[in-house]
């Protein structure tokens, strides 16, 4: 049997493998870009699916599309949107800008799988009836994003939020010295430290649900360039009724079509707050590895669990594996939210031409922030310990509680006695009692850390 089989489009006939559902509009996206390897993500492909079963629907209910051709239509999309034939989706990301190729591969392997299955169906006008590569990928887009936050990112940073959360509870009478510019400050405790980062993961949630609110509204019905040519008015509105009862989450028709189509400010948006909560994991990973750092030579605070070796040459030797990967993917986000940024640009008059990177890049971000914040709260966070005895070794030593005496002693007279306790390497509370003139029972209340991390003015 020959391995090949002749298909045929508007350009004429082509070869195509003879076991491929797709048909030669896929080919020739096939052949045209063989550039990067890179294909788009399971999340797309199932809003593509769920995107064409609930055309199909909606056609059947506006009386475009006949009983049995929708019921081909939707049991072929659903089955794409559930992973059954992601193989057939090889096209490189970097294609034409529209995504048009990725819009007819899924319409040529719905249309192959309804026609297996006995209905005559046509990938243009059946399965792609009253829509375009300008709406079906704009929508893909917002309809695939919005899922894959809801359903992975969103839950993933409540749990991080949690564990540092109780993290945060069990630490809170752990006082430990403060940093300023990498140097010693006043104290601080452990579960302060980590309400900070807290506040920091609960604010990204905010700023994600809240761009979500765009995300949420679909160009669907505006066809080529958003005037809604061939596409019946009611149709946007019942895509986002289908979708959402496909879904469960809220869609609905965007106000204006042109916006949705011409312009990418939603997922431009949603990548911003993404790449926010990319700064913010960065700053929490790299706390995490200075806290943990030496443990000998370096601050020794924490004790991150010993998940691998941590050297191919140096026996014994553990490295912060977790808070590394962390800090790599934010490195990854904030990349890939510079890519967005410049695609979100590309929208020339009525169309983004930059869609399937937008696509490719705002999914991996959500997908792997998801994932790394799972292993950050569950593999460093929940099962670091405190080196309580380095932590108060350190607290003790530290000259910059003399702050605490200003309004008793001055200014002047605290740097002078901070300045010796440097100079001489002692306790401050020993140097303060040779040079404040001040009872060590007066001292021990007014630079006691844990009274310290309170706040506001030790009297005598």
């Amino acid at each position: 049997m020959s391995q090949f089989r002749t298909e045929h489009d508007s350009m004429g006939e082509l070869q195509v493998p003879a076991d491929a559902l797709y048909g030669a509009q896929t080919q020739r996206a096939i052949d045209n870009f063989p550039i990067s390897g890179l294909h788009l993500p399971r999340p797309f492909i199932r809003a593509l699916g769920l995107v064409k079963a609930a055309a199909a629907e909606s056609n059947l209910a506006l009386g475009y599309l006949k009983k049995g051709q929708a019921a081909a239509i939707r049991k072929a999309a659903m089955a794409v949107a559930e992973g059954q034939y992601d193989d057939q989706f090889p096209i490189d990301i970097f294609q034409t800008g529209s995504g048009t190729s990725t819009n007819m591969n899924a319409n040529e392997v719905i249309a192959h799988l309804a026609a297996k299955a006995g209905s005559k169906v046509h990938p243009n006008d059946h399965v792609n009836y009253g829509q375009s590569s300008n709406d079906v990928i704009p929508t893909t887009i917002h309809v695939s994003a919005t899922l894959a936050t809801h359903e992975q990112l969103l839950p993933a940073l409540k749990h991080l939020k949690k564990v540092i959360d109780q993290r945060a509870r069990q630490l809170k009478n752990t006082p430990k010295t403060g940093r300023t510019h990498l140097m010693d400050a006043m104290p601080i405790t452990f579960g302060q430290e980590l309400s900070g980062w807290a506040a920091q993961i609960g604010a990204a949630i905010e700023r994600i649900e809240d761009a979500l609110k765009r995300m949420r509204r679909l160009p669907q019905g505006g066809t080529a360039v958003g005037t809604g040519i061939n596409a019946d008015p009611k149709f946007g509105p019942s895509m986002a009724r289908e979708l959402k009862k496909l879904t469960g989450v809220r869609f609905e028709s965007a106000d204006n079509y042109f916006e949705g189509m011409a312009g990418q400010d939603a997922a431009v948006e949603l990548s911003g707050a993404l790449k926010t909560l990319a700064v913010a994991m960065m700053k929490i990973s790299n706390d995490l590895r200075w806290m943990n750092s030496g443990p000998l030579a370096g601050l020794g605070e924490i004790e991150l669990p010993a998940l691998q070796p941590g050297s191919s040459i140096m026996p014994g030797k553990v490295n912060p594996v977790i808070p590394e990967a962390a800090a790599m993917v934010a490195a990854q986000v904030i990349g890939n939210d510079a890519a967005i940024t410049i695609a979100g640009q590309s929208g020339n008059f009525q169309l983004n031409v930059m869609l399937p990177l937008i696509a490719h890049n705002l999914l991996q971000s959500i997908g792997i922030l998801a994932n790394v914040s799972r292993l950050l709260a569950d593999k460093a966070i929940a099962g670091f310990k405190v080196n309580k005895a380095r932590v108060d070794q350190v607290l003790a030593m530290n000259p910059i509680l003399v702050t605490a005496l200003n309004p008793v002693i001055g200014y002047e007279k605290g740097a002078a006695t901070a300045k010796q306790a440097y100079k001489e390497k002692r306790p401050i509370m020993d140097v303060a009692l040779e040079t404040t003139g001040l009872s060590k029972a007066e001292l021990k209340k007014l630079l006691d850390p844990m009274a310290l991390t309170k706040g506001g003015i030790h009297e005598r």
